[in-house]
């Protein structure tokens, strides 16, 4: 069953498109081997047998839209139907019925408004060039003058959120109403350092996280510059719902409400990395953290657009290279601390002439062993380098660039004082990534995009003994990752939007050497999703679905495993007063095992245990529930939520109570219970007076497994955190201090952790040209050097946090 659509312009083409969602009368009915029934069977076996055909016939849809101008329907010439009229029903296939069906969305003709201002810079309100201003609910952006100026055209009436980006400098968000025809309102956006979050993790589209229908942080540039962390773990350690998990100052990876390895998902412009970290505490993240223009965190199931790993929750790393900009830009970072006489620095730009967008970044770190208020840690050391650049082409109604990233990382593993065996890795990374995008098309699909990359990861294991002076390859680890995605989104038709789409990722994993635990192993992933949003006056509704593949093809005597399984979420939105919304979401998850708990049988040292897998494991089926009550003003940021998620058939490691001879290490088998996390989250944002803002924060979360009975492990404490912001022209000061409860509810061979609290105090002084701008930050952490451990540490008995730190650091944005 065939049908064609043909879009008018002077090269007509023809694309070839299956009818696939009306087969589930005639198409059989597939029962994979867990149960799960699909209805209309045809359409998914499609999918998952002709993924490669798929994706083409995506890029290729994507590619004759953009040759082709705007679509009209089939039998239709431009003359007699307006651009973008495009039939999708077997069943309306004539000229007549794409008419009846078009119908059902008719309008009465659109009032429009223009909408123009300035962005300026703070505090010294020079105007911001270059800036990109978008309105969220059209997709439109623009960029502003020499003097910041900006302007849109032909606005339909109604109420917008306005977003003004620019590089390396926190966005800021402003509502604006469009109410009278050809009305200018002249707007003033200032980019300061207190302002509204922006995101585009949560929905694929920019959008103030206010208005997300999930729990969402953002944590920009600058302030990941005055962190200069060494892991991405480092970096979001202290934002709310956000833990970390360690194995040593260098393998730092973030836990979300609780959740982690496998169940969180850390990706790059919202691709996987190709990295092993989910699998073993001891690994890295190949991310550079300083490169990025912001950090997303997405608290919570995010499977919908994602997949079944992020069942937890998603840690998106943005880069903005797909954004063009006239000219030179850039920045430089360098930075410096005493504890363990860390010093490093990161740089880079863009070039934008013509439709031509050139940009390349760099930067290199390296660190000694730190100290605590017990002494040297020794095997603490690290050092990293990366580098990266590519090239974009921005025609008028569409983009296409291609990046190329190298990572190179080296750290140890951190012993007692009187060691004579030390363990180090060395990583390295190669990335190659080809994204594009339409916009603007005029017809029911209004712009799309997609992304292709390919990561190539090898990550070996030394064991040096010292006595001896040898060193020698304990294991060697390879993980080559293909990823793609590809997402369409619908006009806005009455009051719905939405965005629908296919992802997928294949992957070659494999291991050799003595801590080799797992068979080389192919894994594949498909997926089709679709997310609608409905906004009504006093209300708005989101909700969507995905179907996902995932399957496993081991080596060897080992089972052959195929998982598929269905997410979806419902949210509400209902606004109580002027910058006041009550937030409702409920999603159902579903997350097929890991790599290692189907198929490791072996030493572990990454997880302190010898495990042994599982290949008759069921997939995990979640359902949580979060309710969010927000506020925002000038004078008042508020954000509270409640959230209860359950899991089925959830994946723990249960201790046998034996120790493997060899290795010394305990021996866990992977088993399946049910599991239930209830939790808190809250923080605050106040301006006493125009000069000081106070603010605090508070998490909390309880996980048990419920059969058995038993606390989840490594959960994170109590947390408390107060602080404050104090402005005067070019200076800031922010003290902050942090407390945590004792963590005495543990798992099986896990030790209680003491409660601490920790003072830091960071200053900033910011000289703002015209052309640049000027950050110099001192920073002192852990002032009272007090002696603390991290609970969710895997060797915090050895390995205490850093004792008290200086940190200098300079940033230069041109």
């Amino acid at each position: 069953m065939a049908h064609s659509l043909q879009f008018g312009s002077r090269r007509p083409a023809q694309l070839k498109v299956f009818w696939l969602f009306g087969l589930t009368s005639s198409g059989r009915s597939d029962e994979n081997e867990n149960g799960f029934q699909f209805q209309g069977g045809l359409f998914f076996s499609f999918l998952r047998r002709n993924r490669t055909m798929f994706t083409k016939l995506i890029i290729g849809f994507l590619s004759c839209c953009f040759l082709a101008g705007p679509p009209t329907a089939v039998g239709q010439s431009q003359t007699a139907k307006s651009p973008g009229s495009v039939c999708f029903s077997p069943r309306h296939s004539s000229a007549s019925g794409c008419e009846e069906m078009q119908a059902q969305f008719a309008q009465s003709p659109t009032r429009t408004g223009s909408l123009r201002g300035t962005v300026a810079l703070e505090p010294s309100g020079i105007p911001a060039r270059n800036a990109v201003i978008t309105i969220a609910e059209l997709k439109k952006s623009v960029l502003t003058d020499e003097r910041g100026g900006f302007q849109f055209n032909d606005v339909p009436f109604g109420r917008y959120q306005l977003i003004a980006h620019l590089d390396r400098v926190p966005d800021a968000v402003k509502t604006v109403e469009v109410t009278q025809r050809d009305q200018t309102i002249e707007l003033q956006l200032t980019l300061a350092p207190v302002s509204e979050q922006v995101t585009v993790t949560a929905t694929g589209s920019a959008e103030a996280v206010g208005s997300s229908y999930q729990s969402v942080t953002s944590v920009a540039a600058l302030e990941l510059a005055q962190r200069n962390p060494t892991s991405i773990g480092e970096a979001l350690e202290y934002q709310l719902g956000i833990a970390k998990r360690s194995f040593g100052p260098a393998s730092g990876r973030p836990v979300i409400r609780g959740f982690d390895g496998d169940r969180v998902l850390v990706l790059q412009n919202g691709l996987r990395l190709g990295g092993i970290a989910s699998q073993s505490a001891d690994e890295v993240e190949p991310i550079d953290v300083l490169s990025l223009d912001r950090l997303e965190i997405v608290k919570g199931p995010a499977t919908l657009l994602y997949g079944s790993n992020a069942i937890g929750g998603v840690v998106n790393g943005i880069s903005t290279n797909d954004v063009y900009q006239k000219g030179l830009s850039g920045y430089l970072t360098a930075f410096g601390d005493t504890n363990n006489w860390q010093a490093g620095g990161s740089a880079g730009f863009k070039y934008g002439v013509g439709n031509v967008l050139i940009f390349g970044n760099g930067g290199a770190q390296k660190a000694h062993d730190y100290r605590t208020p017990l002494g040297i840690v020794l095997n603490s050391y690290s050092r990293s380098a990366d580098a990266g650049g590519g090239l974009g082409w921005f025609p008028r109604r569409g983009w296409v660039s291609f990046n190329y990233t190298y990572d190179r990382r080296i750290y140890g593993i951190p012993v007692e004082p009187d060691a004579i065996d030390f363990e180090y890795l060395k990583m390295h990374r190669h990335s190659y990534e080809v994204k594009g995008g339409l916009r603007e098309l005029g017809g029911f699909i209004e712009g799309g995009d997609f992304a292709v990359s390919y990561n190539d990861y090898v990550n070996r294991e030394f064991e040096f003994e010292s006595d001896e002076n040898v060193t020698e390859l304990d294991s060697l680890a390879t993980n080559k990752n293909w990823n793609y995605r590809a997402n369409l989104n619908h006009q806005r038709r009455g009051r719905f939007s939405g965005t629908f789409g296919i992802s997928g990722f294949t992957r070659d994993y494999k291991s050799i050497g003595a801590e080799a635990p797992a068979p080389r192993t192919k894994q594949n992933s498909f997926a089709v999703y679709g997310l609608e949003r409905v906004d009504f006056e006093k209300v708005g509704f989101q909700f969507g679905g995905r179907v996902e593949q995932n399957g496993y093809n081991p080596e060897g005597n080992f089972r052959k495993r195929n998982f598929v399984g269905f997410s979806g979420s419902a949210g509400v939105r209902i606004p109580l007063w002027t910058g006041g919304s009550f937030v409702t979401n409920y999603q159902h998850s579903f997350r097929a095992p890991a790599l290692e708990e189907l198929y490791n049988n072996g030493p572990h040292p990454g997880m302190l245990m010898f495990d042994i897998g599982n290949p008759n494991l069921n997939a995990e089926q979640g359902d949580g529930i979060d309710f969010s009550l927000r506020h925002n003003s000038e004078r008042l940021r508020l954000e509270s939520s409640v959230y209860y998620y359950n899991i089925r058939n959830f994946v723990f490691t249960a201790f046998t109570g034996v120790t493997d001879p060899g290795s010394h290490l305990p021996i866990v088998d992977y088993a399946q219970g049910r599991s239930r996390y209830v939790g808190t989250e809250a923080s605050i944002e106040a301006r006493i007076v125009p000069a000081l803002w106070l603010n605090g924060k508070v998490d909390y979360v309880r996980a048990d497994l419920t059969q058995p009975n038993k606390p989840l492990p490594r959960i994170p404490p109590f947390r408390a955190t107060l602080g404050a912001e104090w402005r005067y022209t070019a200076l800031s000061i922010r003290p902050e201090l942090i407390l945590a409860r004792q963590q005495s509810r543990v798992f099986d061979n896990e030790s209680p952790t003491q409660g601490y609290a920790v003072l830091n105090l960071n200053a900033s002084y910011t000289i703002v040209k015209t052309r640049a701008a000027h950050i110099l930050t001192i920073g002192g952490y852990n002032l009272t050097d007090r002696l603390y451990r991290n609970h969710l540490s895997f060797i915090k008995e050895i390995a205490p946090e850093m004792g008290r730190n200086l940190r200098l650091s300079y940033t230069l944005r041109f």
